[in-house]
């Protein structure tokens, strides 16, 4: 009886459970939750919205498909790229300027705000202004050769005495330099006195007038001998044995060549007095720095015994050749001296104050990208859009450079990070170096040979094909030489003929001899040395290869 009462009992309570769990499964479906809900609506949001994109492209015609790996091969229709991928669809959103509205060109390229924070890009605007350039360059102090004076001897003769004793002394005018014995001044002094006892004897008060009393003291002048002496002698009427010569200006004794006892005679140097009252340095400037220097230009100049203290000079002249050695020029700097604080061989720093240039544009000079064919800056076009483009560069003063071509004032040069930006923008860049080869453009083999055999076509939008090809040229020339291959010493061994070659006037490349390496199925049996030939030759990776060549009459060789 109480099991019948359990069993009736527990009835009521599952059908309650299985209620509950039937309902919560109906509201599950019929009213789905907020959370649910929510999840629910946004992936169908999206689900519409890919179908939207989807539609959208299809409804709008592609311009044209490209390959993944080659933005330069194109079609008009859906195929495969050379590397076997499927060509992508291009839209014309997508070409202007990765849809932002404004197309930029070729090699434009797209950078997201975020992107360009990431990458540190600076920017500087280009201006129009004259270079302020300074030279900083080293110089060494000298004598000023235009206020040296040289000491000679104008007769033969002993030093009996020496008044100053080396090099570097310093001497008063008028201050005794050295005592000289020679037989000619005692002879000339001589014969002055027996001009003067000749006048003496005529009872001639006037002597100064008497002919052979002139032509003795002229002599005695032209012997360098002062006119206090002379008149010491006069009135003395005593032969002096030896002879003392004084210094005609004060400065300091130079290159001292003599001492007590020594033999000299007309045409050697004793010694040499310079005057330290100016000096001259002499600076060396860079090649690169000279059309910044004129004659007249300020220097400042410092040295390292006298910190701080500055000295104000000018150049003086320029010398017309540079020195063989380091290529540079030398520059002659004067500067005063009143105090002779500056000496000789002191090392000193210069800084010269050029002259400013015409008003060129100019941009920071880490903005420039420099490459051996060509120099090329990256543009900040506006709304995060940057390209490469070609510069001619000018003169270079301190972190400016001058740019002559290519630029306008007020243009936004990138000055950091342009080396990641230019790599990108190089892809599809319409900058001089991705054209093909101009006729008649003047280029040497380094530059012709990213145009060498092998190189693959480029692809144009209209699916027409640029093909790169090798430059070619026929001139004609005379064998000098011809040294054939020996396959048995090298395998890969070339024969090679010296010719000299006229001119090529599609490339503007004057006459001159040069080796030429033969094409391998090129037969040379009809070709002596001397002969003149016409020929044709090819570039290929920087190698000029004799292609064509036959000999010539002396008609054919005029035309």
């Amino acid at each position: 009886m109480n099991t019948q009462l359990k069993k009736i009992a527990s009835k009521p309570i599952v059908l309650v459970i299985l209620g509950v769990a039937i309902g919560m499964l109906g509201g599950y479906f019929l009213f789905p939750s907020s959370g649910t809900n929510q999840g629910g609506t946004a992936q169908g949001e999206a689900i519409q919205g890919d179908t939207a994109e989807s539609a959208s492209k299809k409804a709008k015609k592609p311009l044209y498909w490209v390959a993944p790996m080659d933005a330069n091969y194109r079609r008009d229709q859906p195929g495969k790229s050379p590397m076997g991928m499927d060509l992508v669809p291009v839209y014309e959103d997508e070409t202007s300027s990765h849809g932002r509205g404004k197309d930029y060109g070729e090699g434009a390229v797209s950078i997201a705000p975020h992107v360009i924070n990431n990458l540190g890009v600076r920017t500087a605007i280009a201006k129009k202004a004259p270079l302020v350039h300074q030279i900083n360059t080293l110089g060494v102090v000298q004598y000023d050769q235009d206020s040296i004076v040289h000491i000679h001897p104008r007769v033969a003769g002993w030093v009996e005495q020496l008044f100053v004793k080396a090099a570097g002394d310093q001497v008063k005018a008028e201050q005794p330099l050295y005592a000289l014995y020679s037989p000619e001044l005692v002879n000339a002094q001589e014969e002055f006195l027996i001009a003067l006892n000749r006048a003496n004897a005529q009872a001639s008060k006037n002597y100064p007038n008497n002919s052979l009393v002139k032509a003795a003291k002229a002599r005695l002048s032209a012997l360098h001998l002062s006119e206090a002496f002379i008149e010491r002698l006069a009135k003395s009427r005593q032969v002096q044995q030896n002879v003392t010569f004084y210094a005609p200006k004060s400065g300091v004794i130079n290159n001292l060549k003599i001492r007590e006892g020594f033999y000299v005679e007309p045409g050697n140097t004793l010694m040499s007095i310079g005057d330290l009252s100016s000096v001259w340095v002499e600076a060396q400037v860079l090649e690169s720095d000279a059309s910044f220097i004129t004659i007249g230009n300020n220097v400042s100049m410092s040295l390292d015994f006298l910190p701080g203290q500055v000295w104000q000079g000018e150049v003086d002249y320029l010398y017309p050749t540079l020195r063989a050695d380091n290529r540079t020029l030398r520059a002659r700097l004067k500067f005063t001296n009143p105090n002779e604080q500056l000496k000789p061989n002191m090392f000193a720093q210069i800084t010269i104050d050029a002259t400013p240039s015409e008003p060129t544009v100019n941009v920071p000079l880490s903005a420039v990208i420099r490459t051996g064919l060509q120099d090329r800056v990256v543009l900040a076009l506006g709304d995060g859009q940057f390209k490469s483009v070609a510069v001619r560069l000018g003169q270079v003063s301190g972190e400016q450079v001058a740019i002559l071509d290519g630029l306008m004032a007020g243009d936004e040069v990138v000055i950091s990070a342009q080396f990641l930006i230019d790599s990108e923008s190089s892809v599809s860049s319409d900058l001089m170096r991705m054209s093909p080869l101009a006729e008649g453009a003047g280029m040497n083999a380094k530059g012709l040979t990213m145009m060498a055999e092998g190189s693959s076509p480029m692809h144009m939008a209209d699916d027409k094909v640029l093909t790169i090809t090798v430059p070619t040229a026929t001139v004609n020339g005379i064998v000098n030489a011809i040294v054939y291959a020996e396959k048995s010493i090298a395998e890969n061994a070339q024969t090679i003929i010296n010719i000299s070659r006229d001119a090529i006037e599609k490339w503007q490349r004057p006459a001159t001899t040069m080796d030429f390496t033969v094409s391998d199925n090129l037969d040379l049996s009809a070709v002596n040395i001397g002969d003149k030939v016409r020929f044709t030759f090819e570039i290929r990776a920087g190698d000029f290869v004799v292609t064509e060549i036959n000999a010539i009459g002396a008609s054919e060789a005029s035309q």
